[in-house]
């Protein structure tokens, strides 16, 4: 008798450990489902909005630029990044340093396009350029994915995409007829993405940065002036006479708040990118990125800077001064980068009204 109860105890207990079990394995499947749920729900308001952007037609405005230059041989390398589209940045809360939103932006993007022209025509004349190459290297609007920046932006990310879309367009054929061709190359940044949190996956095709490029792909789709590579990674890989230039965003930088600002981590980014493409076969010999908002121009290292200019984050955490301007280099057939320039985008107070 005794027997019989100890074995019903024991049989209890193990009872009760395969219930216990049953219960963690069903709540570890809840978890589980839940998370894919999540991840077909954001997906599936990605696909929304790239759908619902198909369909969009976009009407740039056309801008003038001077006659046609003279005469050796180049290609032009311009970066545009960190144009933050339609924030706004009030001259009163950064001690009148600068201020920022969309009638300021539209005029800084037309003077950096003159600006481009103006540099790689007057500056440096008696050059020919065999053309162009264009790269939008992220964060080009402010995006939704901090509060402040939901309340104070000056449209909705999709007004914003539809806007500037025509605007890049302008500025992509006011290049094509400078120079005759321009290919374009683009990568996102960290600010336009649409999910609160950034990710691995779908990080490319989530992100309203590469739903600005092929919108303005898709408008250029009959000009054969006009080429694209709108990769679905984090960097692309533009061989311009045989150099590798290697474009990405930035923001896997970690640290740079130490005494030796910004350059060491960059440098080890640098390292491990250029590790990872011998790998493969491939090389580059310059890296482009953004993301700091500092120009800082080397023939190994191209940092750009920012159209929107100081900001109200920059002011609070005491970060040097540096005016709106992009980076800019001519690359030569036999030796590569040999001039760098930055292009000045912000116009005078009085013009661009504060």
């Amino acid at each position: 008798m005794k027997f019989d109860e100890e074995l019903q105890q024991e049989q209890e207990l193990m009872a009760r450990a395969d219930l216990v079990k049953m219960r963690r394995e069903r709540d570890s499947a809840t978890n589980e489902l839940t998370k894919i749920r999540e991840q077909l729900e954001a997906a599936n308001r990605a696909l929304s909005v790239v759908s619902s952007m198909e369909a969009a037609e976009i009407a740039p405005p056309k801008w003038l630029s001077p006659a046609a230059p003279k005469t050796s041989a180049a290609t032009v390398m311009v970066m545009l990044s960190d144009t933050h589209f339609d924030e706004v940045v009030l001259p009163e809360e950064v001690e009148g340093l600068n201020a920022y939103n969309r009638e300021i932006a539209k005029l800084r993007l037309e003077r950096w396009a003159s600006n481009v022209i103006k540099i790689t025509r007057h500056y440096l004349s008696g050059v020919k350029y065999d053309g162009c190459v264009l790269m939008l290297g992220g964060d080009l609007f402010s995006g939704d994915i901090h509060e402040e920046l939901a309340q104070t932006n000056e449209d909705t990310m999709i007004g914003s995409v539809l806007f500037w879309s025509e605007q890049i367009a302008a500025a992509v054929d006011m290049l094509a007829n400078e120079f005759g061709k321009v290919h374009v190359v683009s990568v996102v940044g960290n600010h336009g993405r649409m999910s609160r949190k950034p990710r691995a996956k779908l990080r490319v095709k989530t992100n309203f940065d590469w739903l600005l490029s092929k919108m303005v792909e898709r408008h250029f789709a009959k000009d054969k002036r006009v080429t694209f590579d709108i990769p679905e990674g984090t960097d692309v890989l533009v061989n311009v006479y045989g150099f590798g230039h290697l474009l990405t965003h930035g923001d896997q930088v970690n640290g740079g708040g130490g005494i030796g600002g910004i350059y060491p981590p960059i440098m080890r980014l640098r390292a491990r990118k250029a590790q990872r493409y011998l790998t493969t076969n491939q090389n580059f010999s310059t890296l482009w990125m953004g993301h700091w908002h500092q120009y800082l121009p080397t023939p190994y290292l191209v940092v750009n800077g920012s159209t929107k200019g100081y900001d109200e984050y920059a002011f609070i955490n005491n970060f040097q001064f540096e005016p709106p301007q992009q980076a800019l280099a001519i690359v030569a057939p036999k030796h590569g980068i040999t001039f760098h320039a930055p292009v000045f985008c912000a116009n005078d107070r009085k013009k661009e009204g504060w």
